[in-house]
């Protein structure tokens, strides 16, 4: 499996960025479809950056068997989000790097069967709103989402304060925020399959079970587990290890775990 740290320059954030890529190896792959490559995008928490999954996890060991397209992106602390200050990490993320990766990947998919995107913590947010967004995901994976956003929770201060806040997602006083997942559900196909996993002593566990029960009371197609975890990798790879497994890969993964 190849490792490629791409560099290129965004025209939506006007300047340079950095994305990660692990390309599968043919000779590991049994049967190996070289026109049609599937994709899972991976988005890093509040803190991390595109090189977080390959440092804190075992991504690369858990797919090299697999005949999958690992995308690990960057949105800084932007919230995978178009915020109020004017860095648009959501059009550069959710529309221009698929562009930019294609000419760099011909043969990575475009269909959206074969799109997936995953994310913990604040890319748990991510990549819930990316695929809500765009309907270009056919599955779509939270871990320890920041699925539910309320600003009074001391835990919203601990993380940064009311003109950080502001400066991403605008007014955080209005609860009808275009930003929150609900609304942005509510314009959505529904034809994404969704999964989201929290642990029990983490800090966001009260905002995951909220947020799950609205978001399946809207008409998604959402699966929700959870368990003894706090907010830690260790408890991260563990999961995405099940994530992987949950996606409709044509070479089962269980096979090659050991």
């Amino acid at each position: 499996m190849a490792i490629m740290k791409i560099k290129y320059h965004s025209e939506v954030l006007d300047m340079s960025r950095q994305v990660n890529v692990l390309y599968p190896d043919r000779n590991r792959v049994p049967n190996p479809d070289d026109r049609d490559i599937p994709v899972l995008y991976l988005l890093h928490g509040m803190g991390g950056n595109q090189d977080s999954w390959l440092n804190r996890s075992t991504i690369e060991r858990l797919v090299r068997y697999t005949n999958l397209i690992i995308v690990m992106v960057s949105t800084d602390k932007g919230w995978y989000t178009n915020t109020s200050y004017g860095m648009n990490y959501y059009d550069a993320i959710a529309v221009e790097l698929p562009q930019i990766l294609k000419r760099f990947f011909p043969n990575m998919s475009d269909k959206r069967e074969k799109n997936f995107i995953a994310g913990l913590s604040m890319g748990g947010y991510g990549a819930f709103k990316i695929a809500l967004s765009t309907n270009r995901f056919s599955y779509a994976a939270s871990l320890s989402g920041a699925l539910y956003f309320n600003f009074d929770n001391p835990a919203a201060e601990e993380l940064g304060n009311p003109a950080y806040w502001q400066g991403v997602f605008g007014d955080i006083s209005d609860r009808n925020n275009p930003n929150s997942l609900l609304k942005i559900a509510e314009k959505s196909d529904k034809k994404t399959k969704f999964y989201a996993w929290c642990g029990e002593e983490d800090f966001l566990f009260e905002g995951h079970q909220k947020a799950v029960v609205a978001l399946a009371e809207e008409g998604l197609d959402l699966e929700s587990s959870t368990g003894p975890g706090k907010h830690e990798w260790y408890y991260w790879n563990q999961q995405i290890e099940k994530v992987l497994l949950w996606l409709p890969l044509e070479f089962k993964l269980e096979e090659r775990l050991s």
